[in-house]
C-alpha cells in the first residue's frame, strides 16, 4: 500500500463536510501547519475540531475559526483568540472545554478501545454536569467517555513511506496519542525517508496507525510568546 501523498491539498481532499478531526499540537508547537492551511483553502465546513487549543487569530486552528469552518471545538485552552470569543458569544460556535489531563486520557481511551474511565478531576464543578458519578474508596469520581474522530492531523519531524513517525522534542505533545484515535490518520513530516532509515527503537508512532503521509514544504514554527516578562534593564 502506498501511503505517500503528493501534498496537503491531496490529503484534505479526503475530508468531507461535517467531519471530526483530532488536531495535533500544543499551542502553536507541533501543529500540522500545511494540513490546516490546505483545509482552509479548500473551505470544508461544519467541522468538529478536537484540539488542545484554538490557535491564535490568523494562525493554526485560528485560520479555520476565522473562515467559519468549525461548528464545534473540543479543547482545553482557548485564550488568546478574539475570533473564538466572538463566535462563542454570538452562538455561532459550540465548544466543549475539557481539563487537559482528562482531554489526553479521553483520547488515549479512544485509541485503546476503552469504554471510559473514572477521574476525580472536575468533581464539584461545571465539568461534572450531566456526568455519571460514583464514590470509590471514599473519593468522588466522574465517568469520562473516550474521544475518537474521523481523522487525525498530526505533525512529526521524520517519517518513512510506511508511516513510522519520529517527533522532535516538545513538538511531540499530543500528536502520538491522537494518531491512535482516528479512523484515518494523516501525518505531515519535515523529512520523508525510505523504510529502514529510521532506527526502529526511536519510532514513537508505528506505521500501522498512519493511513497517509506527506512531506511538508515549509514550516513557520511560530510560538505565542517568547518571554513572560520584560527583559531586565542594565544598570
Amino acid at each position: 500500500m502506498n501511503k505517500v501523498l503528493a501534498s496537503a491539498a491531496e490529503a484534505v481532499a479526503l475530508v468531507p463536510e461535517g467531519a471530526s478531526i483530532l488536531m495535533g499540537g500544543f499551542g502553536l508547537c507541533g501543529i500540522p501547519e500545511n494540513l490546516i492551511a490546505a483545509l482552509r483553502l479548500r473551505g470544508t465546513g461544519r467541522l468538529t475540531i478536537i484540539s488542545n487549543n484554538a490557535g491564535i487569530d490568523g494562525f493554526g486552528v485560528g485560520l479555520l475559526l476565522a473562515a467559519k469552518q468549525i461548528a464545534k471545538i473540543v479543547a482545553t485552552y482557548v485564550g488568546e483568540n478574539a475570533e473564538f470569543e466572538r463566535q462563542i458569544t454570538s452562538g455561532a460556535l459550540e465548544a466543549e472545554l475539557v481539563p487537559q489531563g482528562t482531554f489526553c486520557e479521553r483520547i488515549r481511551a479512544g485509541g485503546a478501545g476503552i469504554g471510559g474511565f473514572y477521574t476525580p478531576t472536575g468533581v464539584g464543578t461545571i465539568v461534572a454536569e450531566e456526568k455519571e458519578a460514583r464514590v470509590i474508596d471514599g473519593r468522588a469520581y466522574l465517568l469520562e467517555l473516550p474521544l475518537h474522530a474521523d481523522f487525525a492531523f498530526v505533525k512529526a519531524f521524520r517519517g518513512d513511506r510506511l508511516g513510522n513517525l519520529v517527533y522532535r522534542k516538545t513538538a511531540r505533545n499530543f500528536n502520538p496519542v491522537m494518531a491512535t484515535a482516528a479512523t484515518v490518520t494523516i501525518a505531515e513530516v519535515e523529512q520523508l525517508v525510505e523504510p529502514g532509515e529510521i532506527d526502529p527503537d526511536t519510532v514513537v508512532t508505528p506505521g500501522i496507525y498512519v493511513a497517509h503521509i506527506f512531506q511538508g514544504p515549509a514550516y513557520e514554527k511560530r510560538i505565542e510568546k517568547r518571554t513572560t516578562r520584560p527583559a531586565p534593564q542594565p544598570w
